[in-house]
């Protein structure tokens, strides 16, 4: 947790609660349409890897986002795991 109380919340957690979960979409079908391996995006939604610039366009392109979108929570979470890690 941070200063405020909340806790870092990684991209891929928005992903599987606020995008795959409502939508119905299975990983299977995201890790298709992303032309990604099943275990990238697990690894994502496991948050073990980040948010590049690239999947920030596919991400936008397929669920009508931006890419900015993607790229401001990955740059939020860094950034937060780095002011935890001052202490």
């Amino acid at each position: 947790m941070n200063a405020n109380g909340m806790r870092p919340i990684h991209p891929g957690e928005i992903l599987e609660k606020e995008f795959l979960e409502p939508l119905g979409t299975a990983v299977a079908d995201l890790q298709v349409r992303l032309c990604m391996s099943e275990v990238e995006v697990r690894e994502l939604m496991a948050q073990n890897v980040g948010v590049s610039p690239d999947l920030a366009n596919k991400l936008s392109i397929l669920l009508n986002t931006t890419p900015d979108f993607w790229l401001s929570l990955q740059s939020t979470y860094d950034a937060r795991i780095a002011e935890a890690g001052r202490g």
